[in-house]
């Protein structure tokens, strides 16, 4: 790793170890906590962020598709969908951090068919049934994610697909669990052992894998996470 990129990583570990701030609402606890590290928000995270790539490549979109990425950061997921993204109807990419978008709209500003929104994940409204909705490590970071899951149900089309890869605590983690918790929680992340059961009792029909992934700077942890594909009846 270059100097450079040692920099960028150690000003994003000076946020993280500082953590989101308690006060205000959430939008202006988002704003606070990453506007100082958004222009590297990217490099650092794409090490610990696993299963991105492949939770794109399982939705598989159909030619002329309308997506929906819900707390979509700096839209830096637009990459895994390749040569694809071209041959996609329309792609709204959707959160609540202004510094995230702005580095979002940079990204997407010569993608003519996808839109840029500032908006909460639980009350988007697409105008019109959509063909996938996704979540990318953002799940966890919605505190009424009940709700966000119910809105982005509701804007699928029958047979469309919902995808989710995040953090989560699985029923074998032990204390474990409580380091998870606690250590993601400061950083207005919080982990949860009722996202899986939740939603495989909204979307029975579903396939769901858990993993773990490296974490950097923290040798032999592994956080545990899961991907998940369902379609709605």
């Amino acid at each position: 790793m270059s100097a450079p990129d040692r920099l960028a990583d150690a000003r994003v570990l000076w946020h993280m170890l500082r953590g989101q701030p308690a006060g205000g609402g959430h939008a202006q606890r988002l704003t606070a906590f990453y506007a100082p590290q958004a222009e590297h928000y990217d490099a650092f995270r794409a090490r610990l962020l696993q299963g991105r790539r492949e939770l794109i490549q399982k939705l598989a979109p159909p030619p002329r598709a309308h997506i929906v990425e819900l707390g979509c950061g700096t839209g830096a997921n637009l990459v895994h969908f390749g040569d694809g993204l071209a041959g996609l109807g329309r792609v709204d990419l959707v959160d609540l951090c202004p510094p995230l978008l702005e580095q979002a709209r940079r990204r997407a500003a010569r993608l003519g068919n996808v839109r840029v929104i500032e908006a909460d994940a639980c009350r988007y409204d697409p105008g019109q049934p959509v063909d996938c909705v996704y979540f990318s490590y953002s799940l966890t970071m919605i505190p009424d994610w009940r709700g966000a899951l119910t809105n982005a149900i509701g804007m699928l089309r029958p047979g469309g697909r919902l995808g989710i890869v995040d953090f989560h605590l699985p029923a074998d983690g032990g204390l474990a669990n409580h380091f998870w918790r606690r250590w993601f929680a400061h950083d207005g992340v919080h982990l949860s052992a009722e996202h899986l059961p939740h939603l495989q009792r909204l979307l029975p029909a579903h396939v769901v894998q858990q993993r773990r992934a490296a974490v950097p700077y923290l040798p032999g942890l592994r956080v545990p996470y899961y991907l998940l594909l369902a379609w709605k009846p």
